[in-house]
């Protein structure tokens, strides 16, 4: 096994895998972030760079250390530029059958034979994602919470096949980053979503039922829980489209009744009303033209 993590590749820089290829820059790594194509990869080094600056702005990173971490990010089109990379990370879409694509690509590109191929999925078996693969035993599961530079917590999953040294690198890897680790058998929706998706979906039922307001339900829980986000607004963060898919992923899984996605969730899913990235969800956000109170 790899004795230092020191080459990190990213496959895809959304929102996900921006944070954290930002993350492994700032902790001292040489970075590649893969995506689609070159617009693509351009588009993700604005979005790593807008990051910084705020972070910057908001006095949490100085300019120096920010040109630092910029200085150690490359960005491709093509996953043939993460050949020499000790860890790769897939983050792309929520998707299963577009991320077994990704391994056993991965899986023919990545040189080192000890090279760690690691996922950012939510919800899907690491196993499949291994067995996509010739080295099953060095797939394994490394889960960020968005926004990654803020959250400080990571999940690790080991399937049945993944060797115990595999999962020891990348907790001793995610300490460089400054987080924090638990650790979850291969189950859909690990620790924190199998937790948190039930409660998301309880919300979704009490607005869809008239019970209470999106806007009440969220006050209930920040005013009478002390959570420092409503249930609704917390959806809207994470984006609809995506909590439908772990909450469909679980239900494929342990089909219990909670899990199963609200006929409204999937409505404002197909209606494209995903929530903050597309400007509407529970409630509207500023900047779009659609108002901006609880809908």
């Amino acid at each position: 096994m790899t004795a230092s993590i020191r080459r990190v590749g990213v496959v895809g820089g959304g929102r996900m895998g921006a944070g954290i290829a930002e993350v492994c820059a700032r902790a001292g790594l040489d970075t590649v972030v893969c995506e689609a194509d070159a617009t693509a990869a351009r588009a993700a080094r604005d979005r790593v760079t807008a990051s910084l600056e705020r972070a910057v702005g908001k006095g949490k990173l100085d300019r120096t250390t920010a040109e630092d971490a910029l200085a150690r990010l490359a960005f491709t089109g093509s996953l043939d530029e993460l050949a020499d990379r000790h860890l790769v990370i897939e983050a792309v879409v929520e998707n299963a059958d577009v991320k077994t694509e990704v391994f056993a690509a991965l899986d023919k590109i990545v040189e080192d034979p000890a090279a760690i191929l690691a996922t950012n999925t939510s919800s899907l078996p690491v196993m499949r994602l291994g067995m996509a693969t010739r080295r099953a035993d060095r797939v394994l599961g490394l889960h960020f919470f968005n926004p990654v530079p803020v959250l400080p917590l990571v999940e690790v999953v080991a399937s049945l096949h993944t060797a115990p040294a595999a999962v020891t690198a990348v907790e001793e890897f995610a300490a460089t980053l400054g987080k924090s680790v638990v650790r979850s058998q291969d189950r859909a929706g690990f620790v924190v979503n199998a937790l948190l998706i039930p409660y998301l979906l309880a919300a979704v039922r009490m607005a869809e039922s008239g019970f209470a307001s999106a806007a009440d339900v969220d006050a209930g829980m920040e005013l009478g829980c002390a959570h420092p986000m409503g249930p609704l607004k917390l959806a809207d963060l994470i984006g609809l489209d995506t909590v439908a898919a772990i909450a469909e992923s679980l239900y494929e899984e342990f089909k219990e009744p909670l899990y199963a996605p609200p006929p409204l969730l999937q409505r404002m899913v197909q209606a494209g009303l995903l929530g903050r990235k597309t400007g509407q969800g529970f409630h509207t956000y500023a900047g779009t033209g659609r108002g901006s109170g609880p809908v």
